[in-house]
């Protein structure tokens, strides 16, 4: 400490006022320091990897994690039609959740970096009121979507997870795929698909708990939306932070549980 002080007072006896600003800036702590890093120095413990964030609440989810000052990786079917996820700054990887080359792809992509938060947003909702307006074609498009795309990314990126600090894992559900809630019927194929989700994120939940994740599904609301409609009550803004509300808030003892973006628990 003795020389620091010699060399600070030399400097300034020889170059004035300016050079001792300049040296006392340049030796404190903050001139080092990583603004990524979270408090243990690990800068993983800030990144988010969210699926279909170019439009709706995955964008809006990026939207807020990038500004809280997440590094966010984005996925999108287009990358370049991903304008809006574009200029936030966010890394976008193309993705689609139905092509099992396109999540290895993913895979490379990501290497062996470090991925703390999994958020799969990716969905589809087509309408069937009805048993007779039930499309075969159509009812295993959505649960190719909504229930095999989120097995296939969280798998890719499981090794992702394992080696970031969170371990977290997000699953966007639907009070639609709960079956204690299902007493009006219709939403065929979309019912369906959320129902299976969530099984497999309780499966999940039992399987990775021992390891430290933390898996849940998540109930969004009913969002204004171009899926939501324009009747919707809960804007994209609302529902995000709801969403981020609840899943700082999450420990390992809510593993497989299942949340609404108000953070009430919901039956399944």
């Amino acid at each position: 400490m003795k020389i620091v002080q010699s060399t600070i007072q030399r400097s300034a006896r020889w170059a004035g006022p300016l050079a001792l600003t300049f040296l006392l800036i340049f030796m404190s702590p903050l001139a080092n320091s990583d603004p990524g890093a979270g408090e243990d120095g690990a800068s993983d413990a800030r990144t988010v990897l969210i699926t279909g964030a170019n439009r709706g609440i995955g964008l809006e989810l990026a939207r807020q994690y990038s500004a809280a000052g997440w590094h966010v990786i984005g996925t999108a079917r287009k990358p370049e039609s991903a304008q809006e996820l574009i200029a936030l700054g966010a890394e976008v990887v193309q993705l689609d959740v139905t092509d099992p080359a396109s999540t290895e792809r993913l895979s490379r992509a990501l290497g062996s970096r470090p991925v703390s938060l999994l958020i799969n947003n990716a969905g589809i909702l087509p309408m069937m009121r009805s048993l007779e307006e039930i499309d075969m074609d159509t009812f295993e498009r959505v649960m190719d979507v909504n229930t095999l795309g989120p097995v296939r990314v969280t798998r890719a990126v499981l090794p992702n997870l394992r080696a970031g600090q969170l371990r977290k894992i997000v699953n966007i559900t639907s009070t639609l795929g709960s079956i204690a809630r299902n007493t009006s019927g219709g939403f065929y194929g979309y019912r369906e698909s959320k129902a299976a989700l969530n099984m497999f994120t309780r499966s999940l939940a039992a399987e990775l708990g021992p390891e430290g994740f933390t898996c849940i599904v998540l109930h969004p609301g009913w969002v204004r939306t171009d899926m939501g409609g324009p009747n919707a009550p809960t804007t994209a803004q609302e529902s995000a932070l709801g969403i981020r509300r609840v899943i700082e808030g999450l420990t390992e003892a809510d593993n497989g549980a299942f949340f609404s973006f108000e953070g009430e628990r919901m039956p399944w």
